[in-house]
């Protein structure tokens, strides 16, 4: 009669030694999982942010610096220390709402850019983009990530001058020559929710002009 107990201590071993390989196999589903979890769970995310953007003119010609907004005093006093610029006004500042995770895309056909440059009143034609996102940084505070940043604008640049011949009345009045000069800026960026923050600055024309463009998002209430 054959013994029943080394059968036994066998299938034990055989038991013990699969529960030992599928129990990675398991466990390792796990972190899929949550992973899938959070991913739904930022898809069905309903918070709303408010964008502010600032188009800002940095110059050394005398112009009316006009009412800057209390919220950018400290970057206009960053401003002042680290460039060379006597003067900075606001050009621009434009509020659009986007859904966390989302993507913000606006286009738009703005005043004259750099007055010097478009005697004439010549528009400038701008576009913004940017894909939003709450986050929390490596000491857990809240920030508002803008991933793929865009800026960028059409801008009109006075390049020379002819002679009028279409009336006679002002014959002797040169006609302005203007060609649209493309510039842009390129970046990702992490804020502080609420603070506006300095995105680059775009030097415009042989004006020595710049323009400082500034970013601000926060949850909309």
């Amino acid at each position: 009669m054959i013994s029943m107990k080394p059968f036994r201590a066998i299938v034990g071993a055989f038991i013990c030694a699969g529960t030992l390989v599928l129990a990675p196999a398991v466990f390792g589903q796990e972190p899929a999982q949550g992973t899938s979890q959070t991913r739904q769970a930022q898809r069905d995310d309903d918070t709303n942010l408010d964008t502010q953007l600032y188009l800002i003119l940095a110059t050394n010609r005398d112009i009316d610096e006009g009412k800057i907004p209390a919220v950018l005093d400290p970057m206009i006093k960053r401003l002042r220390e680290s460039l060379p610029f006597k003067h900075y006004s606001l050009a621009g500042t434009f509020l659009n709402r986007v859904k966390n995770f989302g993507r913000l895309e606006v286009s738009w056909i703005g005043g004259p850019f750099v007055n010097a440059s478009a005697p004439l009143g010549n528009p400038s034609f701008n576009q913004f983009a940017t894909t939003v996102t709450l986050a929390t940084d490596n000491e857990g505070k809240q920030v508002v990530r803008l991933r793929d940043f865009r800026f960028g604008a059409k801008v009109p640049i006075v390049v020379g001058s002819v002679g009028n011949t279409t009336n006679a009345s002002t014959a002797e009045r040169p006609v302005p020559v203007i060609n649209y000069e493309s510039i842009g800026l390129h970046t990702d960026l992490s804020i502080r929710e609420g603070t506006p923050a300095i995105a680059g600055t775009l030097h415009v024309g042989p004006s020595g002009d710049a323009i400082v463009v500034a970013i601000s998002a926060r949850r909309a209430d």
